[in-house]
């Protein structure tokens, strides 16, 4: 029996499709994002309104409209050892701050880690909640994105004081 779950909510990055597994959230994937797994994955659709997808639906809106700086929601991460150490430390880098892959590395003690992480970082299975975007090349560039460069730029310009957050063009 399959305990997982699905809804879709638009945001103005596109739709978002939202997963859960047993009531948590394992997984926000934007249109046509890198990694994203076979709809079939996804479990049932169910409504937006259900839990949890309905907190993370008022937390992602908040967050849109400028109002929420950090997530609270229980998350489930899903991927190796590794991966999860890199998505764990994810979440520690500030609202409206980047860091570099190499510093991420430093912050895991594996500072030779650098394409490791970066490898890690586009396997992130809960992005936005889990802010992969906030992490860029040791010069400064917009290096990789599941979710396409765009968006990345999308969300880095938002969050370093746009009043709103413009509308994705697909």
């Amino acid at each position: 029996m399959n305990s997982k779950q699905h809804t879709v909510v638009d945001s103005p990055c596109g739709p978002l499709t939202l997963v859960a597994d047993n009531g948590v959230l394992c997984g926000l994937y934007m249109t046509g994002q890198r990694h994203r797994p076979a709809e079939e994955a996804f479990g049932e659709r169910v409504g937006a309104a259900e839990e949890p997808f309905a907190e993370v639906a008022r937390q992602l809106t908040a967050y849109f409209a400028g109002r929420l700086t950090a997530f609270d929601v229980p998350v489930r991460l899903e991927g190796t050892d590794f991966q999860r150490s890199v998505w764990e430390q994810l979440v520690r880098i500030p609202y409206g701050e980047t860091w570099s892959y190499g510093q991420l590395a430093a912050e895991l003690g594996k500072p030779n880690a650098s394409r490791a992480v970066g490898l890690a970082n586009g396997k992130n299975p809960v992005g936005i909640i889990v802010p992969c975007h906030r992490v860029i090349g040791a010069s400064g560039s917009m290096t990789g994105y599941g979710g396409g460069i765009e968006r990345k730029v999308q969300l880095l310009t938002f969050e370093a004081g746009a009043r709103q957050l413009p509308a994705f063009s697909s």
